[in-house]
């Protein structure tokens, strides 16, 4: 308990820090290109773009998913898929990158992780205001389940953090795990009702026990979790023991993440 103490005081005392240098960062990577920060936005709207010609009009030929166009429906979850998935890459190689630079420095390495997320934060408030655009087009009705959104975001934070602090360690102990995590990612994406409804694709009706199973996957919670929100389905609650489970993992995630990092982070430059 006293390492997640440590860990989540030094992210709250560096707030400032984390903020400038994920902008430095932001800067850094785009500065030698002519559109500069605008692909930020444009490089996850031509993946969109792609997945709804392959999904969408391909194999859903343009039906409705849910009372709403496929394309609103899609964007509800590839939108923070997006935004997880290169959060979760970029925050498990973190601290094996910059580890050298920092370490001669008075500098809090927890906080890696959390620069990395926060420097995608530009591309996920792009597209969501794509997807609010998008849902009035369509004509989405706004309700009180939106406010569950808020909610929803602490979660996937919460988790973003947790599973990047203890990836981030690993990587520096394992380098393999990186290469490991990319493929894993790359199955989830399809597991986890980002472009498809899992509850009801024929290929899983009858098989009830599969769909639980899936449903216990953290990344769905919160993807389908953001639709719950935005269409108006159910509120958090409703879904108890999903929730619990969910909170269970961050807490498993975030207390083993917490104790590697302490326990390790005095010799990062020794195992690199």
């Amino acid at each position: 308990m006293n390492d997640i103490i440590l860990v989540l005081k030094e992210q709250f005392q560096n707030l400032g820090i984390i903020k400038r240098i994920s902008g430095y960062e932001e800067k850094a990577t785009y500065q030698s290109h002519y559109l500069g920060l605008v692909w930020q936005f444009l490089n996850p709207a031509i993946q969109v773009g792609i997945y709804y010609l392959v999904f969408g009009l391909g194999i859903k030929q343009g039906k409705m998913e849910e009372g709403v166009p496929y394309i609103v429906w899609m964007l509800m979850g590839i939108i923070t898929w997006f935004f997880m998935n290169s959060s979760m890459l970029g925050m498990s190689n973190s601290i094996y990158k910059q580890v050298g630079m920092v370490s001669k420095m008075k500098f809090p390495v927890s906080v890696l992780p959390s620069v990395n997320m926060a420097s995608n934060f530009v591309s996920y408030r792009w597209m969501m205001l794509l997807l609010l655009a998008a849902m009035l087009i369509a004509k989405v009705p706004i309700t009180i389940y939106w406010l569950q959104y808020f909610y929803y975001f602490i979660c996937m934070i919460a988790f973003l953090f947790s599973f990047g602090l203890l990836s981030a360690t690993i990587t520096v102990l394992v380098r393999d795990y990186h290469i490991m995590l990319q493929s894993i990612l790359r199955l989830l994406f399809y597991l986890s009702g980002t472009i498809w409804n899992v509850t009801t694709m024929d290929s899983f009706k009858g098989s009830e026990v599969l769909v639980r199973i899936l449903q216990l996957n953290p990344i769905y919670y919160i993807i389908n979790g953001f639709r719950d929100s935005f269409l108006s389905r159910q509120w958090f609650w409703e879904i108890g023991a999903q929730t619990a489970f969910f909170w269970i993992i961050v807490l498993g995630l975030l207390t083993i993440g917490s104790h590697l990092h302490m326990k390790f982070r005095a010799r990062f430059v020794d195992f690199i």
